[in-house]
């Protein structure tokens, strides 16, 4: 039987280990470059996905989604969409609902990405903010989350860096790709909690 916390004390967090990425990580800049990402990304049985937009320090100014990162288990890829937009194999990568997309407050990620292509319908995708709440869980930031299921402090520091620069860091890169593949992990674990009943909430 395992304790998941139905909210966890923040404070518990910078305590624990971090966890970061350290598979694969392919930038990806142009439209051919990413008609040739989403074809191995067709062969995974499901994708972490999550956006980075780069941050309005200044009263009523807005910026477009700069990265999208979707990852398998094993890969992930960064679209850079300030470069090359948001091109029609993501579009159908991400309407299709025979593809199974996981992450965190898509709503407002979709909203962005409309904003980049409205042919945009996003199908197939798993809110784990909503997946959580059915199995009586307050935590809704990935950060948070994370560390309530696997005890691990995923870090936020590259949060309010510039999306938009001509070359992403490592410490970037690395941050992007881990908020995409870390909702694969979490499903698959909340699934497997959900489903065998074997947690309780303290």
């Amino acid at each position: 039987m395992r304790d998941l916390y139905i909210k966890i004390d923040k404070d518990i967090i910078p305590q624990l280990p971090r966890y970061a990425f350290d598979g694969r990580i392919v930038v990806v800049q142009s439209e051919e470059e990413a008609n040739r990402a989403v074809r191995a990304l067709r062969t995974a049985p499901m994708i972490g996905i999550d956006t980075e937009t780069r941050p309005a320090f200044k009263r009523g100014e807005m910026h477009k989604v700069a990265l999208l990162q979707i990852a398998t288990e094993e890969i992930c890829f960064l679209f850079r969409l300030n470069q090359m937009g948001l091109p029609a194999a993501l579009v159908e990568l991400l309407s299709d609902k025979n593809v199974l997309k996981l992450g965190l407050s898509l709503h407002d990620d979709f909203m962005m990405l409309r904003r980049r292509n409205s042919q945009l319908q996003p199908a197939g995708f798993i809110d784990l903010q909503d997946y959580v709440k059915e199995m009586g869980i307050g935590d809704l930031s990935l950060q948070k989350l994370y560390a309530n299921v696997f005890g691990k402090r995923i870090s936020k520091s590259a949060r309010l860096s510039n999306w938009e620069a001509d070359v992403l860091t490592d410490a970037q890169k690395v941050y992007a790709a881990t908020d995409a593949v870390t909702c694969i992990h979490l499903y698959k674990e909340l699934k497997t909690l959900k489903e065998s009943g074997e947690y309780r909430l303290v």
